[in-house]
């Protein structure tokens, strides 16, 4: 069965966009096939139910978690995706059949349902839950390891987004990220992580060709206060995901679709077709991209042509999530990319009416300073 045909039959019609709050997961919770389990594994900081959904009986235990960080909410639209089809969808039952029978899947759905709902990367109490691996301060991080050890999981999987300003030198933006993470400051290759570096090899093999240049390699510095590399060293192949951004996918429905792919590659499902990769010769992810930059203007008087970059804030408002563009800096240089880019042709410009530009400010109007008076932007 295509992987396509797998998306096209099990996409979740009432989860989308970037915004996913506990009450609509917990809305799909409830209606279950009964060929899954449903698990309450305690409570969040504010009393918020955390959730696992348990299905197969294979002897391969996988233990996903997603949300950790509540503003990264693909990977958990693509495991609902998955469940979908391992629990409702009846043409990919011999495909299913063998899966549900070879592994037994313990998936997390937002370990942070406070940071889902306030859409923060951070807890209720601010605490960012992927540096909680030894201090534990958090109910959360304490539900996760508890977890952990009751599933005893041959395979983790750390379910995560990264920020548009991820790319590479030649120029494409990160669509999609993997990392095998450290056992050690050495990073040495361990047993557990050249078991993940296998299952992401698979992986990188049956997507390569969806997105030639666009799949990379996190940073994989050792720091025991982040889960993966906790859970790493303990001898558990675990594999980082981040689901990243390319084109104009701001609602993050492709990210999501690439990681469903990823997912039922890692399962075994058949690739469409499969270009050998190997993980180390992913390129490392860059900070190399703003969401918008203006080429070849010239601000502040300076008579010197300059490039303009912009970073798009999301802000939650009333149940949706708004782009704010927001001036980061003048002068970027030629090594950096936008994922839209505009050329000002040398034209003196004019921002938000002023001559001077302000860094930090939101940006509402990028118009030539004299006749035609070119508008290049317009957010009111």
């Amino acid at each position: 069965m295509m992987l396509q045909s797998c998306i096209d039959l099990s996409k979740e019609a009432t989860i989308s966009g970037r915004y996913l709050p506990p009450e609509s997961v917990n809305n799909w919770l409830e209606n279950l096939p009964a060929n899954s389990t449903v698990l309450e594994l305690g409570k969040s900081v504010l009393g918020k139910s955390i959730y696992a959904v348990e299905i197969g009986s294979g002897s391969t235990k996988i233990l996903g978690w997603s949300q950790m960080h509540g503003n990264e909410s693909t990977t958990t639209k693509a495991i609902i995706d998955l469940i979908n089809l391992l629990t409702e969808v009846p043409t990919a039952a011999e495909m299913v059949d063998e899966v549900l029978k070879k592994y037994r899947l313990h998936l997390v759905l937002q370990l942070n349902p406070d940071g889902s709902a306030a859409y923060t990367r951070e807890n209720a109490n601010n605490i960012d839950l992927n540096r909680d691996a030894q201090d534990l301060t958090q109910p959360e991080s304490r539900i996760l390891l508890q977890y952990y050890k009751q599933v005893k999981p041959d395979l983790c999987l750390n379910l995560h987004d990264q920020r548009s300003i991820y790319g590479f030198t030649h120029g494409k933006p990160a669509a999609l990220s993997f990392l095998a993470p450290a056992a050690d400051e050495e990073c040495s290759i361990t047993p557990a992580r050249r078991t993940a570096i296998k299952h992401i090899d698979r992986m990188i093999a049956g997507l390569g060709h969806m997105l030639p240049g666009m799949i990379g390699r996190y940073d994989d510095s050792f720091n025991p206060n982040c889960v993966g590399d906790s859970f790493q060293k303990l001898g558990t192949p675990t594999i980082l995901f981040e689901a990243g951004h390319m084109a104009d996918d701001y609602s993050r429905e492709l990210a999501r679709e690439h990681v469903f792919k990823a997912l039922l590659l890692l399962l075994g499902f058949p690739p469409d077709h499969s270009i050998p990769v190997s993980y180390d010769l992913l390129p490392e992810n860059k900070k190399n991209y703003f969401d918008l930059i203006f080429r070849n203007g010239v601000f502040n008087g300076s008579g010197q042509v300059q490039d303009l970059a912009v970073q798009y804030d999301e802000c939650l408002d009333a149940g949706e999530i708004v782009l704010v563009p927001i001036i980061c800096k003048l002068g970027v240089d030629k090594s950096y990319f936008g994922h839209k880019e505009v050329d000002l042709e040398g034209a003196e410009i004019l921002v938000n009416s002023y001559e001077n530009v302000f860094e930090n400010e939101k940006l509402l109007t990028i118009a030539e300073k004299y006749p035609p008076n070119r508008e290049f932007f317009a957010n009111m």
